[in-house]
C-alpha cells in the first residue's frame, strides 16, 4: 500500500492559467487562417460563454475557401476588419450569453498564430470588440503576456478612453 503524504506537492494551474487554458482549447475551433482567438467569460468561477473567431453561421469560412482575402492582400493585423470574414471570438462569446450573466464578468482571451502555433504577442481586443466589451457589462479582460504572466485590464479604463478620445475630436465652436 503506498501512503501519500502531503510533502509531495500536486502543482495546480492558477486560476487565470486555467482559464487562459481553457481559451487555448476554444480557439482550436477557430476558421480563420492566419489567427486564431478563443475567449472564455467566467463570473464566480463558473464558465457564462465560450466563442472563437469564425466566419457567421451558414456562411462558409476561410478554412472552407482555402483562402483568407486579407492574407492575400497582405492586410497587417487590426487594419481592415471589414475585409474580414471571421466575428471576433470576444463578440462570439458575449452574444452567446445574458447580459445579466456577464455583468461583472472576466473574459479571458487567447491568440494563436496558425502559422507557427505561437501566441500572439501583446493581443488586446480591437476597438469594436471593446465596445461590445463595455456594453456586455463585462468588469476585468485577462490576457496572456508570458509564459505564467498575464496582463489584467478594468474594462473601466477603456469607458474612461472613450470618453476622452471622444473630447479629442469634438470641435470647438468658432461661432
Amino acid at each position: 500500500m503506498k501512503i501519500i503524504t502531503h510533502e509531495a506537492k500536486v502543482k495546480r494551474p492558477t486560476k487565470s492559467q486555467y482559464y487562459v487554458d481553457i481559451a487555448s482549447a476554444v480557439a482550436m475551433r477557430s476558421t480563420c487562417l492566419r489567427r486564431r482567438f478563443g475567449a472564455v467569460i467566467v463570473k464566480n468561477d463558473q464558465i457564462i460563454s465560450t466563442g472563437y473567431n469564425g466566419a457567421p453561421r451558414q456562411t462558409t469560412n476561410c478554412i472552407d475557401l482555402g483562402y483568407c482575402i486579407r492574407q492575400e492582400k497582405n492586410i497587417p493585423a487590426g487594419q481592415n476588419y471589414e475585409l474580414c470574414r471571421a466575428v471576433h471570438a470576444e463578440m462570439n462569446a458575449i452574444i452567446h450569453a445574458s447580459r445579466l450573466d456577464m455583468a461583472g464578468a472576466d473574459l479571458y482571451l487567447v491568440g494563436i498564430e496558425v502559422a507557427t502555433g505561437e501566441l500572439v504577442s501583446q493581443v488586446i481586443p480591437c476597438l469594436l470588440c471593446k465596445r461590445v466589451i463595455i456594453n456586455a457589462g463585462i468588469s476585468r479582460v485577462v490576457l496572456p503576456d508570458g509564459p505564467g504572466v498575464f496582463k489584467y485590464i478594468d474594462v473601466d479604463d477603456w469607458t474612461i478612453e472613450e470618453r476622452f478620445s471622444h473630447r479629442l475630436t469634438e470641435q470647438p465652436d468658432e461661432g
